[in-house]
């Protein structure tokens, strides 16, 4: 799998100043335009997103661990006891020995007056006795007094015990959750979070052909025009000398005005048609320049623009039409099998594909996880204030915790289902995409080899075209010179050697561009 990295962006960005120019290649312009390309770093970019979701997928396999704290104010307390309750603990002395004086009191006096019958019958003088008893009533009284008061302060302190003032309330936990069965989809998640990152690379190696094709394009293009100038030049020459040598006739009196009008006329049509091809490598040249991150009146000269000379059509002396270098031809493979195979192997556009139909089926299985048990262990700690841990006591106090926690899905009413079936439907989807891209694909590779072996016949043929113009100019040129053709058969033969000379220009920029075209639908479009 091709990745885009620092190797194109230090691929050979080989480039050279010729005086003010610079002189670029082919794959000098491919390099500068992949590393200028603005999405081609948000390809960058999101290949990195990817692969932080990816590492984000892979923590669910671990335990989390969270803390929780939190505070609360309430404007009334918890009371664990009545407003009734809390009356009868704090007279619990009164009313006791209250109950105790009415239920005792009787028989005690009773008992005391019998005591007091049997102390005088044995001798003891009545006035003794009656001291006795007042002094044994008041000591009853006394400790009926202070039994009273003891109870009612212990009464009081229970009270005071269950008073839980919880107005402002502290608690904190701190959680670990392991997941042990998640009915599939934290691996389901995984996967597509690999398939994900995948596809960002697919995405970007797609993004990277489209870059270097849109290059190609504008590059041939500058070449094309190039050409086609110094082409529209070297014709403006040829009218110019004839219409010099016309009007050399016409002093002497061998050429009629008509004749030199005639060529005039030629003189400004290639004159206009100079103008017009300089205007379109302006912009075309512009175009390239934006492409590959140049200012746009950057002054740069394409490796390929250097002029290999042909004979002269004119004879010794005159200036010679410069044609484009020979091009190679992408060696093809035959049957067309094998490069219909290679397409769909290198294609990121079906891996793309493909992709999606793996996300389609992963998302799939996390749905149907919503009808599996999940198990997951808990644990941890957890503090609060006020705490009942040792009675009630306003101070921080926790404990340890560990659990099994297990969820089953019993009813949705069919929920998952109906979300399992749709997403089965984007797989089949999917898939029929797929199939559909394949046969475009193959469709794709036999036109573009019909293209390159289309054009290279054109080729060949424009070539031939050239020689027989060339020998017809030449013919025409030496008549006109020993006065026996006029001056619109000398036209007519130059605009014949000029059609021909610009269609062998088509030609060798249609079979490049044909190859480039090629390239792409193989999917082996690649920095060098």
């Amino acid at each position: 799998m091709k990745r885009i990295g620092l190797s194109f962006i230090i691929c050979s960005l080989s480039f050279s100043s010729v005086g003010a120019q610079t002189l670029l290649s082919l794959d000098s312009c491919r390099a500068m335009a992949v590393r200028n390309n603005k999405q081609l770093q948000v390809s960058r970019v999101k290949q990195d997103v990817a692969s932080n979701l990816r590492r984000s997928a892979r923590t669910k396999y671990l335990p989390h661990v969270s803390a929780i704290g939190s505070y609360q104010h309430t404007s009334k307390p918890i009371s664990l006891l009545s407003t009734d309750q809390q009356a009868d603990f704090a007279s619990l002395g009164t009313s006791t020995v209250g109950a105790l004086q009415s239920t005792l009191g009787p028989g005690l006096e009773t008992q005391m007056g019998n005591i007091g019958k049997m102390l005088v019958q044995a001798g003891v003088p009545a006035q003794e006795v009656q001291k006795m008893a007042g002094d044994f009533q008041q000591f009853m009284g006394q400790t009926m007094t202070g039994t009273a008061t003891v109870m009612n302060a212990l009464g009081q302190k229970i009270v005071d015990a269950f008073d839980t003032d919880t107005r402002n309330i502290w608690a904190g936990s701190i959680m670990a959750t392991q997941p042990v069965f998640m009915g599939g989809s934290i691996i389901a998640m995984n996967k597509l979070a690999d398939l994900g990152e995948e596809m960002a690379s697919n995405s970007a190696d797609a993004r990277l052909q489209t870059v270097i094709y849109n290059t190609d394009q504008a590059y041939w293009q500058v070449v094309s025009l190039r050409h086609k100038k110094n082409l529209a030049e070297s014709y403006l020459q040829l009218v110019t000398k004839l219409d010099d040598d016309v009007q050399k006739m016409i002093s002497e009196g061998v050429a009629t005005r008509s004749d030199g009008l005639s060529v005039s006329v030629k003189v400004n049509e290639a004159e206009m048609a100079v103008q017009k091809v300089s205007d379109g490598l302006t912009l075309s040249r512009m175009l390239l320049c934006k492409i590959i991150g140049l200012p746009l009146d950057e002054d740069i000269i394409l490796a390929d623009e250097s002029l290999s000379p042909s004979p002269s059509p004119m004879g010794e002396g005159r200036s010679s039409i410069a044609t484009i270098a020979p091009i190679a031809p992408i060696a093809t493979i035959e049957p067309i099998a094998p490069m219909v195979s290679q397409a769909q192997e290198n294609r990121p556009e079906l891996r793309m594909l493909g992709n999606v139909i793996d996300m389609s089926r992963q998302t799939t299985n996390i749905l149907k996880a919503g009808n599996l048990p999940q198990v997951a262990l808990t644990g941890g700690f957890a503090v609060s204030n006020p705490n009942v841990f040792n009675g009630f006591q306003k101070k921080f106090s926790g404990f340890w915790n560990v659990g099994v926690l297990v969820r089953i899905p019993l009813w949705n009413w069919g929920d998952v289902a109906y979300k399992v079936r749709a997403s089965k439907g984007a797989t089949a989807i999917a898939n029929l995409e797929m199939q559909e891209a394949r046969d475009l694909i193959e469709l794709q590779v036999n036109q573009t080899n019909f293209k390159v072996t289309e054009a290279d016949k054109r080729l060949t043929m424009a070539q031939k075209s050239i020689e027989r113009a060339e020998e017809n100019l030449r013919t025409a040129n030496l008549g006109f010179r020993e006065g026996v053709i006029t001056p619109t058969v000398v036209m007519e033969a130059q605009t014949a050697w000029l059609q021909a000379q610009s269609q062998v220009i088509d030609a060798q920029i249609e079979l490049k561009l044909a190859q480039v075209d090629q390239q792409k639908a193989l999917g082996v479009l690649s920095v060098k």
